[in-house]
């Protein structure tokens, strides 16, 4: 397992009581897959420094994720298809 740092940008659609939801797909996913979330930090709406789908800001989510490099390419590919995820970012932690 490699340590990981998960950045999203959510969609700004979902309301901010729906962005804990939309994010516990991501943990249950992880999860799912033998990974770990170890840490969420809600940003919360920013915004954003260019338009992304006609959108101006967006629900940032920062988080510190277990999983395998396996598992993480899939994770992204997940992240890619998602309609409440505008842009996302998975980074190797620790090195």
């Amino acid at each position: 397992m490699r340590e990981y740092e998960l950045v999203v940008v959510l969609s700004p659609e979902l309301g901010d009581e729906d962005v804990p939801t939309a994010f516990d797909k991501i943990s249950q996913f992880v999860a799912g897959r033998g990974g770990e979330v170890t840490e969420v930090n809600r940003w919360g709406r920013r915004k954003l420094a260019y338009p992304i789908r006609r959108h101006q800001e967006g629900s940032y989510v920062v988080s510190q994720v277990k999983l395998d490099p396996q598992t993480a390419a899939e994770l992204e590919a997940n992240l890619r298809i998602s309609e409440d995820v505008l842009r996302h970012l998975l980074v190797r932690a620790g090195e």
